[in-house]
């Protein structure tokens, strides 16, 4: 499955408009309510962190409605462009979220239907890169699989790549990078059936 995994970001490049159409057709009334909860924590007044943004529709709006500047994150040119021309105002970088150093820290970050893309050691690392973006009290939102495995499916006719690690990784990651559980939902009905995480980075 290393090709399939190595090949998100080209997938999501080729397939950038293909993408957003589908991201903006449908939108659970579930992922709302998870936003909401999220922005509910975030720290006034700050930056939010989205990493894997697409093409920032639809949360960005969310997040800009509550009061706060966002910095975007995705693999995909080409969806960090579409980002740019929506939201000229916010911060956007084509980056990979891997071994990311923006020198800063945010009032909360996002890895929304995207952390899931890498592979399991790739998602054991990210921990330490959350942990060092974001505030004191600060929440984290992401969703994963259910159980440890990884998957190749199809989208728009190619192969697409998920991975999970099992929830007691989760939670051990965690805790062992500063951070405290605040909720977990496995298969939320309400939520296109998406594993959620929400934690808050505690005090250093």
């Amino acid at each position: 499955m290393t090709s399939a995994s190595d090949d998100i970001a080209s997938l999501y490049q080729r397939n950038a408009a293909g993408w957003d159409e589908d991201r903006r057709r449908s939108r659970p009334e579930g992922e709302r309510l998870w936003i909401a909860r999220f922005l509910g924590i975030a720290v006034p007044g700050t930056d939010l962190l989205d990493l894997g943004c697409g093409s920032g529709e639809p949360v960005v709006p969310d997040l800009l409605a509550a009061g706060h500047g966002v910095t975007g994150v995705d693999a995909s040119p080409a969806l960090i462009a579409l980002c740019r021309d929506r939201f000229p105002d916010q911060r956007w970088i084509a980056a990979d979220m891997r071994g990311l150093d923006l020198g800063r820290r945010f009032g909360g970050a996002l890895a929304w239907h995207s952390l899931f893309h890498l592979p399991p050691d790739d998602q054991e690392a990210m921990f330490a890169v959350f942990a060092r973006h974001l505030l004191p009290g600060a929440p984290l939102m992401f969703t994963s699989g259910s159980a440890r495995g990884e998957t190749v499916g199809r989208w728009r006719g190619e192969p697409l790549y998920h991975a999970s690690l099992d929830p007691g990784d989760y939670d051990a990651l965690l805790a062992g990078n500063g951070f405290s559980m605040i909720d977990h939902v496995t298969a939320d009905p309400d939520c296109g059936g998406a594993t959620v995480w929400l934690a808050r980075r505690r005090p250093d």
